[in-house]
């Protein structure tokens, strides 16, 4: 079988800006060790599928291994990306490949909007006060929020300032993931086109939380951002600044003025049913709810450990339930959003794109799911 000459240095390069070694490249791509040791040290060469896999695993094109010349980091990441990176060393490399994906997927979408002449939503974040529960406040105000909402209402009100909002899929594929990673999300800052990326969790109320707290580092620290479960519940600093917004957006004292206290039931295990309204109402969790009470002076914090307690003890399920996927057609607009779809949708009307392009941009959903897609939108 024909082999191809290739730049080991660029390979060597991945494996060092991945901190993986050729052990682990050849388990994750199914190539022996020996093979890609031959080839990194004798200069065999390697098939042009056998290329392809280690192209795909690092989330490069085949190309990149071809070109002469040693990588350059400035040019084959993005600040955001190493802003990232540097405060995640450790995060897996397909966590990374889904990060560079992402950005592909905001310049698409960018590009997209500029060739059929549509303004891309502006992104004019406002002034917000340095203290918590103004900036709040403001940020409230900006997104339009009404008093009842969900997670994809949510979502919708962050899109309509300009952000692109991502969330993983449940599904096995390029853009979940995995159950077992503790990572919940992530913020890419960009003064034209910001991008959060969430990911999918078996209550939606736990990816609403995440959403604020991915909004509150880029509306408060005009940065990008990635945070896992640590973060999210026991961070300091910026993250807890970003903890202390979302909460107070979600939750604000008008809200919690609602709440009767009266009737708070004395075990932890209770409190999830005691909130249950205002849970569905604001379309947020629990824990969120409780926390306000706690920094409001309402919940002691010994009754917000043993409901923390109470929680770590119960089995999530799975945010993959294995149904089938009838529906695939409509996961495209789960992943990326109603108005990346809406794009690719009337780039392919405007045949600006090919239906093999739209399908590469939606998730690779087939022709068939295009049409059911377009016909969805048409009948939404």
């Amino acid at each position: 079988m024909e082999r191809i000459d290739f730049n080991q240095g660029r390979i060597a390069w991945c494996c060092e800006d991945s901190r993986i070694t050729l052990s682990n490249l050849a388990l994750e791509t199914g190539i022996s060790e020996t093979t890609l040791e031959k080839a990194m040290s004798e200069g065999r060469g390697l098939t042009f599928n056998q290329l392809k896999k280690v192209a795909d695993y690092f989330g490069r094109g085949i190309l990149f291994f071809m070109e002469e010349g040693p990588a350059d980091p400035a040019k084959v990441h993005t600040a955001a990306f190493r802003s990232i990176a540097n405060q995640k060393p450790a995060i897996s490399t397909k966590l990374r490949a889904l990060i560079e994906r992402a950005e592909r997927q905001r310049d698409i979408y960018l590009g997209l909007r500029e060739e059929i002449g549509q303004e891309i939503a502006s992104f004019s974040p406002p002034e917000l006060s340095t203290h918590a529960r103004d900036a709040a406040k403001t940020a409230r105000a900006w997104l339009g929020l009404s008093k009842e909402n969900s997670f994809d209402q949510y979502r919708a009100a962050v899109e309509r300032k300009g952000i692109l909002v991502f969330r993983s899929n449940g599904y096995h594929g390029q853009w979940q993931i995995a159950k077992d990673n503790p990572v919940l999300g992530f913020s890419l800052y960009d003064r034209r086109c910001p991008l959060i990326l969430v990911k999918k969790q078996y209550f939606e109320s736990t990816q609403t939380f995440t959403l604020m707290h991915e909004l509150g580092h880029i509306l408060l620290h005009k940065i990008s951002s990635i945070d896992d479960d640590a973060d999210i519940h026991h961070g300091s600093g910026s993250e807890r600044e970003a903890n202390e917004f979302a909460g107070l957006v979600l939750v604000p004292d008008s809200f919690l003025e609602t709440i009767s206290t009266w009737d708070k039931p004395e075990n932890a295990d209770e409190f999830d049913e005691w909130l249950s309204p205002y849970r569905k109402r604001w379309g947020v969790s629990g824990e969120v709810i409780l926390r306000r009470l706690l920094d409001s002076g309402l919940l002691s914090g010994d009754e917000y450990g043993a409901y923390r307690a109470w929680r770590s003890r119960l089995k999530v399920p799975d945010s993959d339930p294995g149904g089938n996927r009838g529906f695939r057609h409509r996961e495209p607009k789960h992943i990326f959003g109603d108005g990346f779809v809406r794009v690719v949708l009337d780039s392919l009307t405007a045949k600006n794109i090919t239906l093999s392009k739209a399908s590469s941009y939606l998730d690779g959903i087939k022709v068939k799911d295009i049409h059911d897609l377009k016909g969805y939108y048409v009948g939404a």
